[in-house]
This record gives structure tokens, C-alpha cells and sequence, in this order.
């Protein structure tokens, strides 16, 4: 990838964010930090997120209307939730500078041809990506330069897509921190759907299934949080509006991912059941030993608390 960037510079004139939250506000930091952008901007809906991104300094100006925020951007990303995407298409093609670059970070894929795509007018360039990197908080004062650092950033541009386009937006993600990789968009929404998805849908059910437990109350949840379920917690924190959209635009990647994962569940219970150590001893060991191989790869760490410390900012997987 270093070679087909070598010529693509990472520096645009102006950035326009559409959605500051933890993302938006975490590419104008790191932006700010690599110097990738003369001007950041950015377009919030309500004025008390405009004014908190004003108040940290992290953008140049910021907008309620999304086409005064695209005016004049050579590169556009939208970070806002999967469900406006059309909404935001609407808004800004009229106002979207001819040769500009248009991106997002919506943890699907499939669906930003459909939704976005339409509006996108010729001599604009779609490139679609997700950085595969995060929080369960949100908000500008979420967000941090350094989220990106090491992580992998997916991109799905397709096969019409222009190609210099696509380099200098790799360019743009390398400079943020992040490794790029090229992928179909369908490819995108299967992988993710089981290392994402799934684990959040998992994480929702099991903390509302905790909670309904006649014989738990929810005062003793709470009390007798061990690490497992209280990580649990902290998935299940994450935005519901951006979930509830993840899971309608991803439907048909997490219902087969859903379907192996529950025979799969069901082979444990048949285990525990009829006293199989051994098998279970091998899935469990199995198991740790994709944990290990993805510290070795660089995406957590073996750290107590896995990695994490009061006061730190979280970088889940």
C-alpha cells in the first residue's frame, strides 16, 4: 500500500466533519496533530455539541446545516449514524465541491451505497471506510488523538471507484494513525458483523437477561459484578440509536453469524450438560489462544483489566 501513496498527499484544505461525537471529534484531533488540514469544520444538530467542540478547540468552525459545512471541503467524512445517511446525501449534494472526496465511518457498509451513494454527484468521489476502533463513550469531549493509533482502518471503495481518490484518503487514514486495508464491502459487513456485532447484540441480551432474573435483584447485579460480566456492562453502554441502526443496516451478515453462534452455544449447553470435560477443555483452550493471538497482534493488550486504567481512555476491540 506504501508504494500506490507515495505520490497521494494527506493534506486537504478543508475537512468537513458531519457528526462531531467520539469518532468525528477523534479524526479533528488527530487532523490537528499530523497537520493533515488547513481548515477543520464540523456540523452537529444540537447547539450544545457545536458549542462543547468550539470550547475544546478542535474544530475552526462548526455548523447546524450540513451543506454550509461541505461548502468549499475537499474531503468530506460523515460520522453521524447509519440512519441519517440519506438524510445527509439530501443535504449536501447540491453544496459538494467538484473533485471532492466523500468518506464515512459507519460500522456497515452494504448500505452506504444504497443510502449515500444517490446523492453523491459526478466528479465527487465516494470512498467509504470504517475505522475498526472505539468507545462505549460518546460526545467531542470523547474523543482523543491517539484512538486510531495501530488500528485498522477498512476501506470499501469498490471497483469503480477512482483510484487516486482512494489513495490520497489512504494517505489521509495512514497519516491519522491508523493501518489501511481494501475491502469489498460485503466481506466488511460478515467480518464484522461476528468480531462487532455480535458481540454487542451478546453483550445488550445478557445484560437485560441479568436484570430480569426473578431470583437477581438489580441492586445485586450491580454489587457482585465480577470482570466478565462487568465487561459486559461496558458494552452494553454504547449508543443505542448507533446500535439499533448497526443491526437493521447489517441484517442479514449478524442473523447467519447469530444462527452458527447459537448451534455453537447449543453444543456448550449439550457439553455441560452430559459432563463432556474434555470437549470443553479444548473450546476453552481454543478460545485463549485466539485471545493471545489477538494481543500478539497488536489490537489489546495482556495488562490487567485488559489494558485499561481509571482514568484512561477505553480502546476496545
Amino acid at each position: 500500500m506504501a508504494s500506490e501513496t507515495d505520490n497521494a498527499s494527506p493534506h486537504f484544505d478543508r475537512l468537513a466533519l458531519i457528526g462531531v461525537g467520539l469518532i468525528g471529534s477523534s479524526i479533528a484531533r488527530a487532523a490537528r496533530r499530523a497537520d493533515l488540514a488547513t481548515t477543520i469544520v464540523g456540523c452537529a444538530r444540537t447547539a450544545k455539541t457545536r458549542d462543547k467542540a468550539m470550547e475544546l478547540g478542535i474544530v475552526d468552525a462548526m455548523y447546524e446545516n450540513p451543506a454550509e459545512a461541505v461548502a468549499g471541503a475537499d474531503l468530506v467524512i460523515v460520522c453521524s449514524h447509519l440512519g441519517s445517511y440519506a438524510t445527509v446525501g439530501k443535504a449536501i449534494a447540491s453544496s459538494l465541491m467538484p473533485g471532492a472526496i466523500v468518506s464515512d465511518v459507519g460500522s456497515v457498509k452494504g448500505c452506504v451505497a444504497r443510502d449515500l451513494g444517490p446523492h453523491i454527484p459526478d466528479g465527487v468521489h465516494l470512498v467509504p471506510g470504517h475505522p475498526v476502533s472505539g468507545s462505549e463513550k460518546s460526545g467531542p469531549e470523547a474523543g482523543f488523538a491517539e484512538l486510531f493509533d495501530g488500528r485498522w482502518w477498512i476501506l470499501t471503495p469498490g471497483e469503480e471507484a477512482d483510484t487516486q481518490a482512494v489513495q490520497r484518503l489512504t494517505a489521509f487514514v495512514q497519516a491519522l494513525g491508523s493501518r489501511v486495508e481494501i475491502m469489498a464491502a460485503s466481506r466488511h459487513d460478515l467480518v464484522l458483523a461476528i468480531t462487532s456485532h455480535l458481540p454487542h447484540l451478546i453483550a445488550y441480551n445478557i445484560v437485560n437477561t441479568a436484570d430480569d432474573m426473578e431470583t437477581v435483584t438489580q441492586g445485586e447485579v450491580v454489587k457482585y459484578s465480577a470482570g466478565g460480566f462487568r465487561d459486559f456492562t461496558r458494552i452494553a453502554a454504547s449508543d443505542p440509536e448507533f446500535w439499533r441502526d448497526v443491526f437493521l443496516n447489517n441484517r442479514d451478515a449478524v442473523l447467519e453469524t447469530l444462527g452458527r453462534f447459537t448451534e455453537d452455544l447449543l453444543a456448550l449447553q449439550r457439553a455441560i450438560r452430559w459432563g463432556q470435560g474434555d470437549n470443553l477443555l479444548r473450546q476453552f483452550s481454543q478460545a485463549r489462544d485466539i485471545r493471545q493471538r489477538i494481543i500478539q497482534a497488536g489490537q489489546d493488550t495482556d495488562a490487567p483489566d485488559f489494558g485499561r486504567r481509571p482514568g484512561q481512555p477505553v480502546k476496545p476491540d
